[in-house]
């Protein structure tokens, strides 16, 4: 499996990881406890890699809102991909 966009969304006492992937073979059907525990380890593996993109420099590479701000930043991997992380 190959993970292509990690979103993380905050609400009121709950995370909610949108993970999406590209898989190589047929895997565990939707809704399986298999499936959940491969898509658990890929979000892990990708928070693990996003933390420590964030560990180096890291740069604002856009902003909006006023009161309630979202940037983007931008930090690079050790593998030297680059990977967007959203915060809020």
């Amino acid at each position: 499996m190959n993970l292509q966009r990690l979103v993380l969304d905050y609400r009121t006492g709950e995370l909610i990881l949108r993970v999406l992937y590209r898989r190589s073979q047929d895997g565990p059907n939707p809704g399986t406890k298999a499936r959940g525990k491969e898509v658990s380890r890929l979000a892990r593996s990708g928070l693990q890699d996003a933390l420590e993109a964030l560990e180096s420099d890291v740069e604002v590479v856009g902003t909006s809102g006023f009161t309630t701000r979202e940037d983007v930043l931008l930090a690079t991997s050790s593998s030297g991909e680059a990977r967007q992380v959203k915060g809020a």
